[in-house]
């Protein structure tokens, strides 16, 4: 075990910073030197801030500090954000970049997997209201779908299985759909993500996916952003390294944010062909949702969501 004790950083003064954190607050201690600690507030005094960093105590004179972003102040600013979401998705232009593995730990919740009678693909949670994304192939011709959240609990995931969903709209051309978990108590506690700007991207950035490619779940797969628009049939599409393989279909694609730009789509298959995975734009995952009543299911076409069934074979 260490022993925690008292240091002092010696680090060149600038002025005097008045701050005001309470005590056994967490914050995110921004240095003149540009260096970041996230640490809790044990004590404050008239020149320095006691900070618990876990493994030691650490007294931080205030001429060496340039600001203090509270936790809260950031969980109400991302409220904010999303109340001021567009249509039935929100944003989050404030999001914090992190690294793969933790972006995973905030963004792995709200992806789910899509279960049909005739196979299975990925999807990804959007509001509370329980609104789903996924590919409209990995749905069509059904009417019967699961959607399988994974939601973390003390030790371990829980698997929650939701049988009640609900067609709001999909059009094969764009292969978007949008589900809906029929489950009000339920959908109140899943967890979503942000959508982004798709058009912002550059090649060589850095992109990663969560999926069940092969119906292997929360298998997460990362890789660099190709080229952003690659034509293909009349539509266009991001082009990346990141692997997708059956079973990614409708799954999310994220930035270093932990934001939505693509859905999931396809992959180039071939001997000697690798790294061609490609994923419709989130802005075209947009404006579809803006105007999904153009797209609306309509469960008295004939045509729409029912498997026919191949004849019995004459003996």
């Amino acid at each position: 075990m260490i022993s925690k004790k008292s240091l002092l950083v010696p680090l060149a003064a600038f002025g005097l910073l008045a701050l005001a954190a309470p005590a056994a607050e967490n914050v995110l201690v921004v240095l003149k030197n540009g260096s970041e600690l996230r640490a809790e507030v044990l004590k404050e005094r008239e020149d320095s801030l006691v900070l618990d960093l876990g493994t030691t105590i650490l007294t931080l004179p205030r001429t060496d500090i340039a600001r203090i972003e509270k936790e809260a102040d950031k969980a109400a600013a991302g409220q904010k954000a999303a109340a001021q979401s567009e249509d039935m998705y929100f944003v989050e232009p404030a999001r914090e970049a992190m690294t793969v593995e933790k972006n995973v730990q905030r963004v792995a919740e709200a992806v789910v997997q899509i279960q049909t009678a005739s196979g299975l693909g990925s999807g990804f949670i959007i509001n509370k209201m329980g609104h789903v994304i996924t590919n409209q192939h990995v749905i069509a011709g059904e009417r019967e779908i699961t959607v399988l959240v994974y939601k973390k609990k003390q030790g371990g995931l829980e698997k929650q299985s939701f049988t009640k969903v609900k067609i709001i709209a999909m059009n094969g051309y764009l292969d978007l759909a949008i589900l809906q978990i029929d489950d009000e108590k339920a959908v109140e506690s899943l967890p979503f993500v942000p959508i982004g700007d798709s058009d912002a991207l550059t090649q060589g950035q850095q992109v990663f996916a969560i999926g069940s490619p092969l119906g292997l779940e929360r298998s997460v797969s990362q890789g660099i952003v190709s080229i952003r628009a690659r034509e293909n049939s009349g539509r266009w599409y991001i082009q990346s390294t990141t692997q997708i393989n059956p079973g990614n279909s409708g799954g999310p694609l994220f930035n270093s944010k932990g934001e939505v730009v693509g859905v999931n789509n396809m992959k180039a298959a071939g001997v000697g062909v690798e790294g061609l995975g490609f994923s419709i734009p989130a802005n075209m995952l947009k404006l579809f949702l803006k105007n999904r009543e153009a797209f609306a299911f309509d469960p008295r076409n004939p045509n729409a969501g029912f498997r026919y069934l191949p004849p019995p074979a004459a003996e």
